[in-house]
C-alpha cells in the first residue's frame, strides 16, 4: 500500500526509484499506469487529471510501462508484438503503426530479430522487446520496472545505452531498479521508498548518503 506518496516529475526528467522489497515501488508504477485504482489522491499527466482513467486510456495519452517479468505475446513475431502495441496501445492506424514499429525496433536494436517468434528470445532480447513495445505507443512518460534484473553486467550496460537513446527523445522516465549503479548512469534524481512512503528525494549522492536510506535500503552500508 501507498501512504501519502506525493511527488512530481518534470517533462523530460529521468527519476530512479529505489527501496527494499515491499516498499511499494511496483504499486507506485501500477497506480501511475492505471492498472491499480487508487482510493485517495490524484494522478496528473501534465495539466490533465487521469485518476479515473484505466491503463488503456492512459496509454493512449502517453503513459507506457514495461514489466519486471517480460510479457511478450506468445505465438507472434517480435514485429507483430510491436505492431500490436502501436495499434492497440498507442491507437495508431495500421499504416502509422507500421512506421512507428519500424522506428521503435531500430532505436531498441531489435530489427535483426523482428521476424523471430517472441517466445524464442533470450532474456536480454525480451527486455528489449518490452522497451520496444512501450516506445511504439509514443510515450510521454515511460515507467520501467526492474528492467535490469537478471542480466549480466554486459547485458545491463547494453540496455542502459538503449534507455539513454530514449532519453534523447525527451521521454520522461520513472525507473524502478535494485541495481543502483545502473540508475545513476541514466537518472539525475533518486526517490527512495520504504513501507509505502517516500523517505528521500533528491540528487543521487544525497539520497544514497541519507541515514534513512542507508538503514532502510542499503542495510546499514552505503552503496
Amino acid at each position: 500500500m501507498l501512504h501519502g506518496v506525493d511527488f512530481s516529475v518534470r517533462s523530460g526528467e529521468a527519476v530512479g526509484v529505489v527501496g527494499p522489497n515491499g516498499a511499494g515501488k511496483t504499486t507506485l508504477l501500477a497506480a501511475l499506469s492505471g492498472s491499480l485504482p487508487i482510493s485517495a489522491g490524484s494522478v496528473l499527466l501534465g495539466d490533465r487529471d487521469v485518476t479515473e482513467l484505466d491503463a488503456a486510456r492512459r496509454c493512449r495519452l502517453g503513459v507506457a510501462r514495461s514489466h519486471q517479468v517480460p510479457r511478450p505475446f506468445g505465438g507472434m513475431t517480435v514485429f507483430e508484438n510491436v505492431l500490436t502495441a502501436a495499434m492497440h496501445g498507442g491507437g495508431f492506424s495500421r499504416s502509422n503503426a507500421y512506421d512507428r514499429s519500424l522506428d521503435a525496433l531500430s532505436v531498441c536494436g531489435m530489427l535483426s530479430v523482428a521476424n523471430r517468434r517472441a517466445e524464442t528470445l533470450g532474456l536480454l532480447e525480451r527486455k528489449r522487446l518490452e522497451l520496444t513495445r512501450a516506445l511504439a505507443t509514443n510515450p510521454r512518460l515511460l515507467l520501467l520496472d526492474e528492467i535490469g534484473g537478471g542480466l549480466t553486467d554486459g547485458e545491463a550496460a547494453e540496455l542502459v545505452g538503449t534507455i539513454r537513446l530514449l532519453r534523447s527523445r525527451d521521454i520522461t522516465i520513472i525507473w524502478i531498479e535494485h541495481i543502483v549503479h545502473l540508475l545513476v548512469q541514466v537518472t539525475e534524481r533518486l526517490v527512495c521508498m520504504d513501507a509505502g512512503t517516500i523517505i528521500a528525494d533528491g540528487l543521487p549522492d544525497a539520497v544514497l548518503s541519507d541515514a534513512r536510506v542507508v538503514e532502510a535500503y542499503l542495510g546499514g552500508q552505503r552503496a
